[in-house]
């Protein structure tokens, strides 16, 4: 189908997405490293000049950037080993959940890290696990979200097993608790074991010293906020 680049870095959750949609597809592609995200190169700014942000998809050097369109764009580009179900209704309500992972799990998740100590840090905890517990009933009766195979929205949650639990230990707190959400919790037990899935996941060290820098310089543009 072409050359395929993806301009990358290793400790994005919405990179990694993108990796294994192109692994499942079974297509060849080259990783471009973006190194230093607050110092953009030249080329993913010329190639997302819009966001400046990671990542982008290259296809016969046209840009594709933000990772839900890049799994749609791979999903309608390769039919091999569909990711979305065939069923009109099922895949609008996989692409309506695949919003609320990035609108209200992911963002609820990083505020509920950042924030500290006190009311805000106890309310972001809890409307985190509000969202967690949408996903526990989405999974209720399914080894994936995608039934007996990972599929679209597998692949949109798959930052749970590994970015969660860093947040988790640079946030001093825990959302996903196995008491309190069995079936997710199995779930990503279950996910975290494919081979092709670990593969693409970067050293948890590298992402602890990632999320670390990142909290660290949120908290001081909190307390020197005006």
């Amino acid at each position: 189908m072409g050359e395929v680049k993806l301009i990358a870095t290793t400790q994005s959750l919405f990179c990694t997405r993108v990796e294994w949609a192109l692994k499942l597809k079974g297509v060849e592609y080259e990783f471009i490293e973006e190194e230093d995200l607050r110092n953009k190169s030249p080329l993913l700014l010329k190639y997302n000049p819009v966001h400046k942000k990671v990542p982008v998809l290259l296809h016969h050097g046209k840009p594709i950037a933000e990772s839900l369109v890049i799994l749609e764009y791979i999903e309608e580009t390769w039919k091999e080993n569909p990711l979305l179900p065939q069923d009109p209704y099922e895949r609008a309500l996989a692409r309506f959940w695949a919003q609320f992972l990035g609108d209200k799990c992911v963002f609820g998740a990083w505020e509920a890290a950042h924030k500290a100590e006190g009311e805000e840090n106890t309310k972001a905890i809890e409307s985190a696990q509000e969202s967690l517990a949408f996903l526990e009933k989405q999974i209720a009766g399914k080894k994936y979200f995608g039934g007996e195979e990972i599929g679209f929205l597998d692949i949109v949650a798959g930052w749970i097993p590994h970015w969660l639990s860093v947040m988790e230990e640079v946030g001093g707190m825990k959302l996903l608790e196995a008491e309190k959400f069995p079936l997710l919790h199995e779930w990503a037990h279950n996910f975290i074991q494919i081979p092709l899935i670990r593969e693409c996941i970067p050293p948890r060290e590298k992402l602890l010293d990632y999320f670390n820098a990142s909290i660290s310089y949120m908290r001081s543009l909190a307390t020197n906020k005006p």
